[in-house]
């Protein structure tokens, strides 16, 4: 039987951007459906219906909910092609680890710069930043985080690179300047055609934000 993979995303979610990669990586064919976050449909509600939230994988008609978990499934349900996971189980652990940092920390502090102002937003950049130098920190000198290949953790993180346009205008510094071995990482990752085919244009990123500050009244 052939495998029906259907994804429920919407194009500007980082979450969502990791398993384009992963599926790309894999050569796996997927119906992709589009979401509106602010009217979201009957189908994502009924296979989400804890967190109501995007992405979500539907294999042969079984969900499969939350980017990193999504990913993870895909590495061992499609593995005859392009391993995500390492075979160690201390490396694993250890990209697991930092994929989870990301998830608890990268949106929630840009969030936080996003929507306030003053000392308030001045504090969030900081923090933000400072993710970002404790990331670099952990890649060293490593072509990927997964060593010389792409790994778990690189696919994590790369998605948010379609965002640093928009992190970097709102806060008003520079990637480059402030995290330039990270920089570096993410030239070696665009290099990869499942990078950089999956992310979306850091303007249109921008351009998107913009309009959800409208609808927000902000």
């Amino acid at each position: 039987m052939a495998d029906e993979v259907v994804l429920l995303d919407t194009w500007a979610s980082m979450f969502g951007m990791r398993v384009r990669i992963a599926l790309a990586e894999k050569g796996v064919k997927y119906e992709y459906k589009e979401e509106d976050l602010r009217n979201k449909s009957p189908l994502l509600l009924q296979m989400n219906p804890v967190h109501k939230k995007i992405p979500v994988l539907i294999h042969n008609g079984k969900p499969i909910c939350e980017s990193a978990i999504i990913v993870q499934y895909i590495d061992e349900v499609w593995k005859d092609k392009a391993p995500i996971m390492s075979s160690d189980p201390y490396e694993r652990a250890q990209a697991r680890f930092w994929v989870d940092y990301i998830d608890k920390k990268v949106y929630v502090t840009w969030r936080k710069m996003w929507l306030s102002k003053g000392e308030e937003h001045e504090a969030g950049k900081k923090e933000l930043i400072s993710i970002f130098k404790q990331l670099e920190e952990t890649l060293g000198d490593k072509p990927f985080y997964g060593g010389d290949t792409f790994g778990f953790l690189d696919l994590g993180l790369i998605p948010f690179y379609s965002w640093f346009y928009t992190f970097e205008t709102f806060g008003n510094f520079k990637m480059e300047s402030e995290c330039p071995k990270l920089m570096a990482w993410v030239k070696r990752c665009m290099q990869k055609e499942t990078v950089s085919k999956t992310l979306p244009d850091e303007k249109k990123v921008y351009e998107h934000v913009l309009g959800m500050q409208k609808a927000l009244g902000l």
